[in-house]
């Protein structure tokens, strides 16, 4: 198993990095957050995962461990594979993910292109008791952030940019008031 890999980062494209590990170049199919540590670096070192298939080897490449940790516990839920749990580990930060899990937040997660209903309620349902015990909070009908987030979406906002904004915001607020917070931020 090939689990990290520290190089030279010599060529990025559509198909993923392609790292310099002494003189052997091995092709990274990476998250965001670990493109954007290999851009205009000399040397960078990416947490991987191999994926191997009848007909391929495949590596995978994470900016940090908790993003390759959360790659392998989709990889766990039925009907996920490498690639799509490579789109959900990109669409936001693991501490982000694992809390819409806790909350069963499924608009969170088909938010994401190319994850759909079924596919966000089955990795909802599959993951919510493999989180840390700290993450772990009752689904509350009246959650204030699920509130307050739903009502910026029914506002315009997308799902992802309207928790992007709520990040920022007192969380110990109701949901009017970071509501009101988000729509003065964004005039």
């Amino acid at each position: 198993m090939i689990s990290q890999l520290r190089g030279k980062p010599i060529r990025r494209g559509t198909d993923g990095l392609v790292l310099d590990v002494g003189g052997v170049g091995y092709l990274v199919q990476a998250t965001p957050r670990a493109l954007a540590q290999a851009s205009g670096s000399k040397e960078v070192t990416v947490e991987t995962y191999l994926h191997v298939r009848e007909d391929a080897l495949q590596l995978f490449g994470f900016a940090d461990a908790a993003e390759r940790e959360l790659f392998e516990q989709l990889l766990s839920v039925s009907g996920v594979g490498p690639k799509v749990a490579l789109a959900i580990v990109s669409g936001s930060t693991p501490v982000e993910l694992r809390r819409a899990i806790a909350r069963d937040d499924t608009a969170r997660f088909e938010a994401i292109p190319g994850i759909g209903r079924k596919t966000a309620q089955r990795v909802v349902l599959e993951l919510k008791g493999s989180l840390p015990a700290e993450l772990e909070e009752p689904s509350v009908e009246g959650d204030g952030h699920l509130v307050a987030r739903d009502a910026l979406v029914e506002l315009g906002y997308s799902v992802v940019d309207a928790e992007t904004v709520l990040a920022a915001i007192d969380s110990g607020l109701p949901p009017e008031e970071r509501v009101r917070l988000a729509l003065r931020q964004a005039a």
